[in-house]
Formats: structure tokens, sequence, C-alpha cells
């Protein structure tokens, strides 16, 4: 295993300019309709602003396997090439479907850790997923009932049952899972898409969501536990495969479909960054917005280390924000 070597401080902030020319990109294809063309206009522009990233990194969660992805594909060597040398986890838009059709809560984002500090998916691209804040982040359960859960982070939070707010995506293998979260009394926000919005949502004061359940990407759960390292929260995943050739791969590949990930599972260490950079509209963040000036976007930086959470207001100059442009978006 490679040594590690801790991230520069600095490295924030240069992961904002990567979710924001993703953002500013994505937010030409908002609405029209065509969430491939959405996510090629972030792609490209993600692709060519890492490159400027003083990093040595290695995109363990991306678009896929290379032969399925021309960029940010699984593997693929990202940044200068300098110190240090990290993991890298990019989700150009966390939300495809809801910036074509121009619905709120598409996010741009990224997340980097120390080499080897990112845990890998493999084959299986779900997994059953609990998250909460940093107030009840000990008294969740994967093992536990849905109705179990919620009581005890109620009682973690000092509140009714009643007043806790769960977010769940709208999917029919929640049907149950949904019902049994409505008998306890507790209040359910439904979401079409977005399961890095998700997890962030049940960590953050922002939003007033308490807790994630459900079965999601586990690619996101990755990104998510970085950016709820910072946020103090808890993430619990368990590989689901979707079907017997994925269950066969995995156990072929040395995975464990019963144990139970925690944050520290999905990210080693303590020294992880996060960036977002909104495309729509959304309770966590503005999306990208036009003026006279321009466009202007709003952004989330999170650092475990240090436990720092900014939020950046940036105005682009017109004549500048077209370089993240192709031909194709204009």
């Amino acid at each position: 295993m490679p040594s590690r070597e801790r991230p520069d401080r600095n490295l924030a902030m240069e992961l904002v300019r990567v979710t924001e020319s993703a953002a500013l990109s994505a937010a030409r294809w908002v609405g029209r309709g065509d969430k491939n063309r959405a996510d090629g206009a972030a792609v490209d522009a993600m692709r060519n602003v890492l490159d400027t990233v003083n990093m040595d990194g290695i995109v363990v969660i991306g678009e896929g396997e290379k032969d399925e992805a021309p960029m940010l594909y699984n593997g693929e060597r990202v940044g200068n090439g300098s110190s240090p040398v990290t993991d890298v986890a990019v989700d150009p838009i966390d939300g495809t479907t809801l910036t074509a059709m121009g619905r709120g809560n598409a996010l741009s984002v990224i997340a980097v850790a120390e080499r080897g500090a990112m845990f890998n998916p493999g084959p299986c691209t779900y997994m059953e997923k609990i998250a909460t804040g940093a107030e009840a982040a000990s008294a969740i359960d994967l093992d536990a009932s849905p109705t179990r859960n919620v009581k005890e982070v109620a009682r973690a939070m000092r509140k009714l049952v009643s007043e806790v707010t769960v977010i769940i995506l709208e999917r029919d293998r929640h049907n149950e899972l949904i019902a049994e979260v409505r008998s306890t009394g507790a209040r359910i926000r439904l979401i079409s898409d977005g399961d890095i919005f998700a997890a962030i949502a049940a960590a953050s004061p922002e939003v007033g969501v308490d807790l994630l359940m459900g079965i999601g990407g586990t690619p996101e759960g990755v990104v998510a536990a970085a950016a709820l390292k910072s946020l103090g929260g808890q993430i619990l995943g368990r590989l689901h495969p979707r079907n017997d050739a994925e269950r066969t791969a995995a156990l072929a590949q040395g995975y464990d479909l019963t144990r139970v990930l925690d944050i520290d599972d999905l990210v080693r260490g303590n020294d992880a960054f996060f960036a977002a950079t909104g495309v729509t509209d959304g309770e966590l963040l503005h999306g990208i917005r036009y003026d006279s000036y321009g466009a202007r976007s709003h952004s989330l930086v999170m650092r475990s280390r240090s436990g720092t959470i900014r939020y950046i207001d940036t105005h682009h100059r017109h004549d500048r924000i077209s370089a993240y442009f192709t031909d194709e978006t204009e």
C-alpha cells in the first residue's frame, strides 16, 4: 500500500474552481430535457480544470470504467502531477435528470482524500444507507428497524418523533420503508434524484432534514462520506448487489456483503476535502444565475481535518466563463 501524504490546506480552494466550472457549463442545459448533454458538458469542463489542480490524483469514483467513459473514468490520473498524491471522487452532476428537467438541488461535486483512503465499490453500484448529522451520529444502526432508527434519532436530537424529517428516494423498492416511516408519525421528504444532496441534507443544519434512509448509489455514498466527515455526521452502508451477476462478482473479488461500512470505512483518515457548486436552486445551494456581469455561482467547501465549512458566492465575468463551454452549449 502506498504511503499517504496529507493534502495541502490550499487544495480546498482549488477544488471549488473545479465544481464551479462544471456547474457553469451544465447550467446552459438546465430545463432543456437532455441529461446526457448536460452531463457531458459538466464532465468536459471539470476534466479541463482538474488538470490545473496541484495534486497527483487517481479517480476512484468517476464516470465508470475506461471503456464506458472517455474522461473521468475510474483509474484515470488527474491533476498536474505535483504533490500531494490523492484519491479523487467526482460527480460532475449529482442530479442529471434534475438538471434536464429544471428541478432543484442538482449539484456538481468533488471529494479528495489521501491516496488509498477511499473505498472502492467494485461491482456493487448500490448499497443500503442510513445517514444523519452530528447530534445523532451514534444513534443510528443499519441493522435496526426504520422505526427504531427514527425513535433513536428523535431521542438524540431531543425532538418528538413527529418533528423528525426523513429523506428517501422515491423508488418502488422503498414502498415498505416509506410505509413504516409514516407509521411512526415522522415526516418524510421524498426526492426523485440527488443521492449526494440527500446525505448532506441529513447532516446539515441548513436544510431541515434529520435522517436519510434507503438504497442508493455506492459511489455517491463514498462522496457523501467525505462531506459528512467535516459536518461531524455519520453514514452507514452495506453493499446491495442488484442481481446474481453482481453478487457473484463481488464475492469473487473478496467483498463481504454482510459487513456494515461506517464513515471511516468509506473514507479512511481525517484529511478529506469536499466541494460542491449548485447547478439548480436548492435548499443547500443556489444554482447558477445570470446577470449583466456574467454569472453567479454558490458553492460549499469543507475540510474534515480542520472542520471548516465555507459558503462561497462567486461572480464570473461573461467573457471569462465562455472558456468552459463547448460549441454545442452555445
